[in-house]
């Protein structure tokens, strides 16, 4: 939920102060995807890469260009994110990077009890 408001936000910001440039709204994605990574729960870390890319996905609607109805927001959205898929997968990379690295802390620190017992 926070990254999907994050996203949406920065994609409003994104228009208005960047004239829709999907470069700012791409640096403006990094830096949730790591915050939603380091501060999911632990019992919902494979949470974080998947709402990442579904984020991404969510916030680019204001500055995808469609305009005219419907099929053309759509049409609009979806050349977004394949024309910008770098950032997607730069962004999905950062947050599973991070939740990986947070899951074996989560494992060391289990185990260490049991080998000083």
């Amino acid at each position: 939920m926070f990254a999907c408001v994050a996203m949406t936000l920065a994609g409003g910001v994104s228009w208005l102060l960047f004239g829709g440039s999907l470069l700012a709204y791409g640096l403006l994605f990094l830096p949730v995807a790591a915050a939603t990574a380091l501060w999911v729960r632990p019992a919902d870390l494979i949470t974080a890469p998947i709402s990442a890319p579904i984020a991404f996905a969510a916030g680019v609607w204001p500055i995808s260009g469609g305009s005219g109805g419907f099929g053309a927001e759509v049409m609009g959205i979806v050349s977004a994110l394949s024309l910008h898929a770098g950032w997607l997968y730069g962004g999905t990379l950062v947050s599973a990077l991070i939740v990986v690295v947070r899951k074996a802390v989560l494992i060391s620190r289990r185990r260490l009890p049991r080998r000083t017992a």
